[in-house]
């Protein structure tokens, strides 16, 4: 493993706060052509680039400890203008858009002013289901919000595989809605791990996996995902599979776990005013590098394909 610990600074305001370094590791690049742009290039950009965001939380609701459910309007604009800039291809918001409301209908309430603001930003936008996007909602009732049929689904763009994964179900395979669950208990159902081996069986492409809980954890731990040894299962013995994104802990974390990387990012949410930001850019290469820049709390990564 090689680190790059070089502190840099940016004129242009990209980052406002100092870089954490990069980590290198080893990817997938058997599985994606060569002699191609790379991450390692100055001002370089992938064949694909998306927006990333996780566990806004949006909420008309006071300040609970750290996380200030009413900023996240104020944040999402300075993400709006950061994302314009960039021009991502398009947008992956990893779950828990909303927190608790007092009723069912203030939850809607919520969900249409966030649905508002985020609609102000001009791109594509594919959405993971968050346990708190499923409080009080129905998952139907969320999807309908946010103008998605399917909960899990996947899609192609530039020579790339990219999956949305629910874990929205409670060990009997009952889908989260209406209270009805502890978010401790969350399980991609047998038929979802069917559906994802024929998905990914039929790709020839590359693939990257969007999750709101996370896969590299124990399954014992209470932000993981219960049967997420079944599910890593699935990804490794694809063969495909070069990365996880995934959100629900609010916090920077990655591992690596049989050539997977599992990054896991940090939640818009906390901390009060725009310094307590957090959210990225992830620039795919042809050749298989994968270039996540973070902006504010958000950490950097470089996974090299060599």
């Amino acid at each position: 493993m090689k680190y790059d610990t070089s502190i840099q600074s940016d004129a242009l305001g990209r980052r406002a706060f100092l870089k954490n370094g990069a980590v290198l590791l080893a990817g997938l690049s058997s599985l994606t052509k060569q002699n191609s742009a790379c991450a390692s290039e100055p001002n370089s950009r992938g064949v694909v680039r998306i927006g990333l965001v996780t566990d806004l939380h949006y909420a008309d609701k006071p300040p609970v400890g750290s996380r200030h459910y009413r900023e996240t309007l104020s944040k999402l604009k300075e993400v709006e203008n950061r994302f314009r800039s960039e021009e991502p291809d398009f947008l992956v918001f990893h779950g828990d858009l909303i927190d608790s409301g007092d009723s069912l209908d203030q939850e809607k309430k919520h969900l249409q002013t966030v649905v508002n603001a985020i609609s102000m930003i001009p791109f594509p936008k594919y959405y993971v289901l968050g346990n708190h996007c499923v409080d009080q909602l129905k998952k139907e009732e969320f999807l309908q919000g946010v103008g998605q049929k399917d909960s899990f689904y996947s899609f192609d763009r530039n020579g790339f595989h990219f999956v949305v994964l629910d874990s929205c179900f409670k060990t009997d395979g009952t889908p989260y809605g209406r209270r009805n669950f502890k978010w401790t208990d969350a399980n991609v159902p047998e038929s979802e791990l069917r559906w994802l081996k024929a998905d990914l069986k039929k790709t020839t492409h590359p693939t990257i996996v969007f999750a709101h809980q996370p896969l590299d954890l124990k399954d014992t731990d209470a932000h993981a995902v219960k049967n997420s040894s079944e599910v890593r299962k699935v990804l490794e013995n694809s063969k495909k599979v070069t990365a996880v994104f995934q959100g629900h802990s609010h916090r920077n974390h990655y591992s690596e776990i049989a050539g997977i990387h599992y990054c896991t990012m940090v939640a818009m949410v906390e901390g009060t005013g725009l310094t307590n930001n957090g959210y990225s850019t992830l620039d795919v290469f042809e050749n298989g590098d994968l270039l996540l820049n973070g902006f504010r709390k958000q950490q950097d990564y470089h996974w090299d394909s060599e």
